[in-house]
């Protein structure tokens, strides 16, 4: 049996946030946008949680619960700019959010 190294989740983080990045720069739908930044996110904490597991401290962990935590309130406020955006334009797309300033 194989045990997975730090290169392999190494390689799972780049490929997660690849991806994230591939529908930032790909596509219009402000939704989309946001779930692709939130998988870049997430990669970059799995990329922190294994860089800290295979050196033996903790401190990437805590650092990984920290952003969690500041994801977390991102939510909020993104889910509730969109909100706004689509009850004003009745779209999502990324060229209606200039619409949004006074």
């Amino acid at each position: 049996m194989m045990r997975a190294g730090l290169e392999h989740y190494l390689v799972v983080s780049f490929l997660l946030f690849s991806l994230g990045l591939l529908g930032v720069v790909a596509r219009r739908n402000l939704l989309v946008v946001y779930m692709s930044l939130e998988l870049m996110l997430n990669a970059a904490n799995l990329a922190l949680v294994a860089m800290s597991r295979f050196n033996g401290n903790l401190d990437g962990q805590v650092l990984v619960f920290f952003i969690i935590t500041v994801a977390a309130a991102e939510v909020a406020v993104g889910l509730a700019l969109i909100v706004a955006l689509y009850r004003r334009r009745q779209s999502a797309h990324v060229e209606d959010l200039a619409s949004l300033k006074l």
